[in-house]
C-alpha cells in the first residue's frame, strides 16, 4: 500500500489524491453578486449539506493553488451574505463545465455559459432556470481553513426558499432521484450520474473557451442543438477561419448545396451529427458555414 505523508507532497498532488479518493462529490453550482450587482456562476464540488432543522449548505472555494488567489465567489459571499446554490444534473454538465472558465472581471458566466438568469424571491443572486432545484441561502459565516494555495473557505448557509422544478417529481410530489438525473464530481475529468456511471467532461481550465454567446443566434434558436451541445461548442478556443471553412465547403459538396439552397435545419443536423462523433471543429465549420 502507498503510504504518504501529506507535507512530502505538493499542494497538487495532495488534492489530485484526495479528489481521486473521495467522490462522488455533489456540485454547488454557485450564483452570487457583488455589491455592485454584478452576477457570478461558478461550481464548487467541495459541498454537501449538513442540516435540515435549520437548512444547512456548506461549500468551499478553495484559494487556487496555482497563485493563491481567491474567486469572485468567496469575495461576494463575504461582501453581501447572499448565495443561490443550484442543483446540477445531467442536462446541464457540458456548460456547467463551461461556466468554471477562469474568466476575468466583469465577465458575466450566465452569458458564457448560456445558461438563463431568473430573479429569486428573497435574495439579489439570480437563480439558474435550467437548475431542476434553485436553493436561496443567507450566509451564516464563513471560515478560513488556511491562508495558503489550496485552503478551503467553507461558507455556511441557511436556505431561505426552495423551488422545485415540477419535472423532477414523483406522483407523491417528492423528488424522484432518476428523473431529476443527478451528476457528481470525480477525480481528474471524470464526473458520475447517478443513474447510468461515470462519464468524462474536459476541464476548461487550460484554454479560454469563447462561450456559448459566440455561437450564431440562428443555431441556437433552430431548436437542434441541446444544452450539452451548446456547452461543447463554446468551450473551444479558436474557431475556424473563412479560409477553413471554403475549403471544407470544397471537400463536402452534400454541405455546399444545403448551404446554396439555404437549408439551415439540415447544416445544423450535420453539425450535430459530427458533435455526436466528438468532431467539434467540424460541427464548427458546418454551422460556420450556415452564415455564409
Amino acid at each position: 500500500m502507498l503510504s504518504i505523508n501529506p507535507t512530502d507532497l505538493t499542494p497538487v498532488q495532495v488534492q489530485a489524491y484526495l479528489q481521486g479518493a473521495v467522490g462522488p462529490r455533489p456540485i454547488a453550482f454557485a450564483s452570487t453578486v457583488d455589491e455592485e450587482g454584478n452576477p457570478n456562476l461558478s461550481p464548487f464540488s467541495f459541498f454537501n449539506l449538513f442540516s435540515s432543522n435549520p437548512p444547512i449548505l456548506v461549500f468551499s472555494p478553495a484559494r487556487r493553488v496555482r497563485n493563491n488567489t481567491v474567486k469572485h465567489t468567496l469575495l461576494n459571499c463575504e461582501a453581501t451574505k447572499e448565495v443561490v446554490v443550484n442543483i446540477a444534473n445531467y442536462d446541464m454538465v457540458q456548460q456547467l463545465s463551461l461556466s468554471s472558465t477562469e474568466y476575468g472581471d466583469g465577465v458575466d458566466e450566465f452569458i458564457k455559459s448560456g445558461f438563463t438568469k431568473l430573479p429569486s424571491d428573497v435574495v439579489k443572486p439570480f437563480r439558474v432556470a435550467e437548475s431542476p432545484v434553485q436553493l436561496e441561502c443567507k450566509v451564516n459565516d464563513i471560515i478560513a481553513l488556511g491562508d495558503q494555495g489550496g485552503a478551503g473557505n467553507m461558507i455556511i448557509c441557511e436556505v431561505v426558499k426552495i423551488h422545485i422544478s415540477e419535472d423532477v417529481l414523483d406522483g407523491k410530489g417528492g423528488i424522484d432521484q432518476h428523473k431529476i438525473d443527478l451528476i457528481a464530481r470525480m477525480g481528474g475529468n471524470w464526473y458520475t450520474r447517478a443513474t447510468p456511471g461515470m462519464f468524462e467532461v474536459e476541464k476548461p481550465l487550460t484554454t479560454l473557451g469563447i462561450g456559448v454567446d459566440a455561437i450564431p443566434e440562428n443555431a441556437k434558436k433552430s431548436g437542434i442543438f441541446a444544452g450539452n451541445d451548446l456547452g461543447i461548442l463554446g468551450n473551444v478556443e479558436v474557431l475556424p477561419t473563412t479560409n477553413d471553412v471554403e475549403a471544407f465547403l470544397n471537400e463536402n459538396p452534400e454541405i455546399t448545396d444545403w448551404v446554396n439552397n439555404n437549408n439551415s435545419e439540415l447544416i445544423y443536423k450535420k453539425a450535430k451529427e459530427f458533435l455526436s462523433l466528438n468532431e467539434v471543429t467540424l460541427a464548427w465549420k458546418t454551422i460556420l458555414a450556415a452564415k455564409k
